[in-house]
C-alpha cells in the first residue's frame, strides 16, 4: 500500500494516543445512527462522524494477529445496548473512493458488525504507513491488548521496516529500552515454543527463561509436562539444563538486564551491518569486534567507514 501524505504535521507520537485523538474519543457521546450530525472536539481539532460500516476495512499494519472470539462477542452485546462508545481512528485509502483503513479500533469494528450496526463513528486522519503502524502499536501496547509475541513482532517491524532504533522506539511507545530488547529476543525462540506461548501453555516469565536456555525446546517441554511455575522453571534451567549458574544470585538484576541489552544491541548492529558483531563492555567503556569471512567483506566495512 502506498504511503498517504499527511495533510498536516502529525502530533508527536511519543505522547501516545492522546496526542493524536486528543479528547475526541473520551468526550464522544453516541448519537442515533443514520444522518446524525458530526460531533467536533475543538480542543483535539478532530471531527467525529459516522461512516457506513462497509466503507471501513482492517488496517495493513494491525499488530494483533489473534482476536478473542468470546471477548468480541461480549463487546458486541455491549454495543447492542449502548452503541460504540469510542470512535475508530481511520485513514482514507489513497486512490479509492469511500474506502478507509482502520488505524485503531478493529475490535470495535468487528464487534459492531456482529451487533448488526450499519454505521460506525470514526475520526479520520491522513497518515503515512509509518504513522499508521506506530499508532496501531501504541494503542494496543498502552491498553495491554497484545500478546507478548504480537508486541515483539510489532517492535521488530517498526525497527526493520521503518528504521527505528531501540532507543528511539522506547520514546515512541513509552516503554524502556530494556523492555523492548527483552521482547524482541522472544522472536528467537523456536516456532513450537511460540505456539505454546500463544496457546497459553507458557507464560511470559517462562519465555524469558527459555531465551537464555541452552536447550530451550527440552526445557519448554518439561515446563509444560510438569506444569512448573516461572520460579520452578528458572531453578530447573540452572540445575539440569546447563544454563550458566552465575545468573541472578551473583550478577544481580541490573547485570542481567545489561547482558540482555548487549545481546539485543549486537543483533541490531548485525542486521544493519550484515556481519557478526561482538560487544565487550566494561562499565562505561568497552570494545566492538566485527567478524568477516573474506576480503570482500573487509573492503565493504572499509567503504562504509569512509562514506
Amino acid at each position: 500500500m502506498n504511503a498517504i501524505k499527511p495533510l498536516t504535521k502529525p502530533a508527536p507520537l511519543g505522547r501516545g494516543l492522546s496526542a493524536l485523538f486528543g479528547d475526541a474519543d473520551a468526550s464522544y457521546q453516541p448519537k442515533p445512527m443514520g444522518g446524525a450530525p458530526a460531533a467536533r472536539d475543538e480542543k483535539a481539532g478532530a471531527t467525529v462522524r459516522t461512516l457506513p460500516i462497509e466503507f471501513v476495512q482492517p488496517g495493513a499494519y494491525q499488530p494483533r494477529r489473534h482476536f478473542d472470539e468470546e471477548a468480541i462477542n461480549g463487546l458486541a452485546e455491549s454495543i447492542r445496548e449502548r452503541g460504540v462508545l469510542q470512535p475508530l481512528m481511520v485513514r482514507p485509502i489513497e486512490g479509492e473512493r469511500d474506502s478507509y483503513e482502520i488505524i485503531a479500533g478493529e475490535r470495535r469494528w468487528r464487534a459492531a458488525q456482529l451487533a448488526g450496526l450499519h454505521e460506525v463513528p470514526v475520526v479520520i486522519r491522513a497518515m503515512t504507513d509509518r504513522e499508521a503502524m506506530e499508532v496501531g502499536l501504541i494503542e494496543n501496547v498502552q491498553r495491554q491488548d497484545l500478546s507478548p509475541l504480537e508486541e515483539a513482532e510489532g517492535y521488530r517491524r517498526l525497527m526493520e521496516e521503518f528504521e527505528h532504533t531501540q532507543e528511539g522506539l522506547s520514546k515512541v511507545v513509552g516503554k524502556s529500552r530494556s523492555h523492548i530488547a527483552n521482547m524482541i529476543r522472544l522472536l528467537t525462540l523456536p516456532a513450537p515454543i511460540k505456539d505454546m506461548m500463544e496457546s497459553g501453555k507458557l507464560q511470559m516469565g517462562h519465555a524469558r527463561t527459555l531465551v537464555t536456555a541452552r536447550d530451550p525446546m527440552a526445557l519448554a517441554q518439561e515446563i509444560v509436562r510438569r506444569n512448573l511455575s516461572v520460579r520452578q522453571a528458572e531453578a530447573l534451567a540452572q540445575r539440569t539444563l546447563g544454563n550458566a549458574p552465575q545468573s541472578r544470585k551473583r550478577l544481580g538484576k541490573s547485570a542481567t538486564e545489561a547482558d540482555a541489552n548487549l545481546i539485543a544491541l549486537e543483533k541490531e548492529l548485525e542486521r544493519l551491518v550484515g556481519l557478526k558483531i561482538k560487544i565487550h563492555a566494561d562499565g562505561t567503556a568497552g570494545s566492538l569486534t566485527l567478524f568477516y569471512s573474506n576480503l570482500d567483506q573487509l573492503d565493504g566495512i572499509i567503504r562504509k567507514l569512509r562514506a
